[in-house]
C-alpha cells in the first residue's frame, strides 16, 4: 500500500533544480509582498476604503495562502532528493489548494457584480454596495470554497492506493493521484460535473456583467468617462481571463488529455503566473493603488 507520493516532475539539483529554484524563490517573495502591501495599504488608506479595493484586497489576501499551499513545498522539491510527500500531507494540499482557488472565483464573481452596479447603476450604488453586503459575500465565498471540495476529499481519503507513487505533476492534484488508487474512481465524474457547473456558473456571471458594462461604457458621451471607466475594469477583466482561463482548460477537459509538458504549463499559469500578475496589475496599473502606496511610504518616513 502506497502510503507517500513521488513527484516525478522535479529535476535533481545537479540536474538543474537550481536553475528553477531561484527564479521560483523570487516570484514567491515577490507575490507574498505585493499582495501583503495591496492589504495593508488598503486598511490604512481611507481614500480606499471601497467596495472594490474591499474585495481587491481580499483577493491579495486569498493569493498569499493559495500560493502557500503549493510553492514552498515546490521549492522544497527543487533542492531536495526527497521529493515526496505523505498521503495525508497531499490530500491536505488538495483541499487547501482547491478550496482556496474556488472562494477566489467567487470573490472575482462578487467584483464582476460590484463593477457592473457600480457603472450600470451608480446612483443606486452606495445603498446597495453596503459595508455589511460586502462582508456577506466574502463570507459566502469562504464558506462556498472549504465546503465544496470537502466531500470529494473525504472520499479521496478512503481509498486504497497501491502500485506506483509517481505523480507526474507540479503539485497534488485530483486526477494524477486518482489514476494512482487501485479502485474503481468512476464516481469522481460526479464530483467534477459539480465543479465545472460552479466554474462555468462564476465564468457566465462575469462575462454577463462585463458585456453590460461595455456597453454602458461605449454609451457614455464624455471620453474622459469612458477612458476612466474602462481603466478601472480593464484589470479586472485581465485578471478574470488569465485565471478562468487557465483553470477552465485544465478542469473542463472532459474526455480530453494533454502531455505531461503541457498540463504542466497549465498548471504554472494558474498556480504560479496569474498570483504573480496579480499584484502588478493591481499596483503598478491602478493610478490609485500607487498613490496611496506613495503616501504610506511618505508617512513612514516622516514618522
Amino acid at each position: 500500500m502506497v502510503t507517500e507520493f513521488l513527484f516525478s516532475i522535479f529535476p535533481h539539483l545537479h540536474e538543474g533544480g537550481l536553475l528553477f529554484f531561484v527564479p521560483l524563490l523570487i516570484v514567491y517573495v515577490f507575490i507574498i509582498t505585493g499582495n501583503l502591501v495591496i492589504v495593508v495599504v488598503v486598511q490604512l488608506d481611507t481614500a480606499l476604503r471601497t467596495p472594490m479595493y474591499f474585495f481587491i484586497s481580499v483577493l491579495s489576501f486569498l493569493e498569499i495562502w493559495y500560493t502557500t499551499t503549493t510553492i514552498p513545498k515546490m521549492l522544497s522539491n527543487l533542492v531536495s532528493e526527497q521529493k515526496t510527500i505523505s498521503l495525508a500531507g497531499c490530500l491536505m494540499q488538495m483541499y487547501f489548494f482547491h478550496s482556496l482557488g474556488i472562494t477566489e472565483g467567487c470573490v472575482l464573481t462578487a467584483m464582476a457584480i460590484d463593477r457592473y452596479i457600480a457603472i450600470c447603476h451608480p446612483l443606486r450604488y452606495p445603498t446597495i454596495m453596503t459595508p455589511r453586503l460586502c462582508i456577506q459575500l466574502t463570507a459566502g465565498s469562504c464558506l462556498c470554497g472549504f465546503l465544496l471540495v470537502l466531500p470529494e476529499i473525504a472520499w479521496m481519503a478512503t481509498l486504497p492506493f497501491c502500485g506506483s507513487n509517481q505523480i507526474h505533476q507540479i503539485f497534488c492534484d485530483f486526477t494524477p493521484v486518482l489514476s494512482l488508487a487501485c479502485t474503481d474512481t468512476s464516481l469522481v465524474v460526479i464530483v467534477d460535473a459539480i465543479h465545472a457547473v460552479e466554474i462555468l456558473a462564476s465564468f457566465l456571471v462575469i462575462t454577463l456583467s462585463y458585456i453590460r458594462i461595455i456597453v454602458v461604457i461605449l454609451a457614455m458621451p464624455s471620453a474622459e468617462g469612458r477612458h476612466k471607466a474602462f481603466s478601472t475594469c480593464a484589470a479586472h477583466l485581465a485578471v478574470f481571463l488569465l485565471f478562468f482561463g487557465s483553470v477552465a482548460v485544465m478542469y473542463l477537459r472532459f474526455s480530453a488529455t494533454y502531455s505531461v509538458f503541457w498540463d504542466t504549463t497549465i498548471a504554472a499559469t494558474f498556480v504560479i503566473l496569474a498570483p504573480f500578475l496579480n499584484p502588478i496589475i493591481y499596483s503598478l496599473r491602478n493610478k490609485d493603488m500607487k498613490d496611496a502606496i506613495g503616501r504610506l511610504f511618505r508617512s513612514q518616513k516622516t514618522a
